[in-house]
């Protein structure tokens, strides 16, 4: 029996509001609701109390509810793209360009102490990796503005993703313990660093990236069709591209800069979403790709509290079923190409 849309979206936000709160709520001291409240409402509790919701649990929880809706629409933009669905927001080498510039602010420095401890209390790091992965997608836009195959980009990004993770890993090998620890702790994601001005930045790189989507929803649809019937229905290829890597940078550049790399939300939420939506349009696909991929990080967050496990690996346990599914559900249709 298929829901109504109205039920699912009403259910949808409810379930979000709910996983927030207990978020909150959730870690290695719990909190009552009513105290929860109190904090956010500047009602009489305790100084700690009040630290701990507004000053810790309520900017990771937004950071969650940001980084996954984010990072889900750039994996349905790419999907889209590439009209694969495998394909994911780091398929172009953004997570390498990513970790390349992590690698060179945390391990490229490692002679240096005092620059390397200045530079991971400030945007070092943070800065590093965003211009990293943007590097990747201004170098992969030019190439397309040259090479009309789509699939031909597709390989050219996962050539630079491959040669920029050999560099990394050279860098890995050269580095010390200290620097090596701190590179590899990066990698394993982690919600907690993001707040203040960070927060400011990511949101509105979230609502920014999320819009440039949005604005393209009737271009996408078409392009799912092939570029072809896109072009002949009057889309302009080149200039959709360039709002998609443009999207991609702002969405999944920024996640990944300040929360690390997340494994599989952004490959595995869209399928959710069509899923839940039972529609290919945009217009309806990308709203709710965001609200079911701020539900899983928002789940996955409290999983990671829980278990003291890093966010990354639990985004990846939590995916993997999902790409098995969407394998095993396309296995026939990829036998007939």
């Amino acid at each position: 029996m298929r829901m109504k849309p109205g039920i699912l979206w009403t259910c949808g936000i409810f379930l979000l509001a709910a996983l927030f709160a207990a978020d909150i709520m959730t870690g290695s001291a719990g909190i009552p609701p009513e105290e929860v409240w109190k904090a956010l409402s500047g009602g009489g509790t305790e100084d700690q109390t009040r630290l701990i919701v507004t000053g810790i649990r309520l900017p990771k929880a937004l950071t969650a509810l940001l980084a996954g809706a984010a990072v889900s629409v750039s994996g349905l933009l790419m999907q889209t793209l590439f009209r694969n669905p495998l394909a994911g927001p780091y398929v172009l080498g953004i997570s390498s360009g990513a970790s390349l510039g992590a690698a060179l602010c945390v391990l490229g420095v490692s002679s240096s102490m005092a620059i390397r401890d200045s530079l991971l209390g400030s945007f070092g790091i943070a800065g590093a990796a965003w211009a990293g992965a943007a590097a990747v997608l201004l170098i992969i836009a030019a190439a397309s503005r040259k090479i009309g195959d789509i699939t031909v980009i597709l390989i050219l990004g996962m050539m630079f993703g491959a040669g920029i993770d050999a560099f990394v890993q050279i860098l890995q090998y050269l580095s010390d313990e200290q620097s090596l620890k701190a590179y590899i702790v990066w990698t394993m994601g982690s919600l907690g660093n993001v707040s203040g001005t960070r927060l400011c930045i990511l949101a509105a790189a979230a609502v920014c990236g999320t819009a440039v989507t949005a604005v393209s929803s009737k271009s996408l649809d078409l392009m799912l069709l092939g570029e072809s019937y896109a072009v002949t229905s009057g889309v302009d290829i080149r200039k959709t591209r360039m709002l998609v890597f443009l999207a991609t940078v702002l969405l999944a550049g920024t996640v990944t800069a300040f929360c690390g790399p997340l494994g599989f939300v952004g490959l595995a939420v869209p399928h959710i979403a069509r899923l839940l939506a039972r529609t290919a349009g945009h217009k309806v696909l990308v709203p709710a790709t965001a609200l079911c991929g701020g539900i899983l990080m928002l789940g996955c967050d409290m999983i990671a509290k829980s278990t003291a496990i890093p966010i990354n690996a639990v985004t990846s346990l939590c995916g993997v079923p999902v790409v098995v599914w969407v394998v095993m559900k396309n296995r026939k249709s990829w036998k007939q190409r």
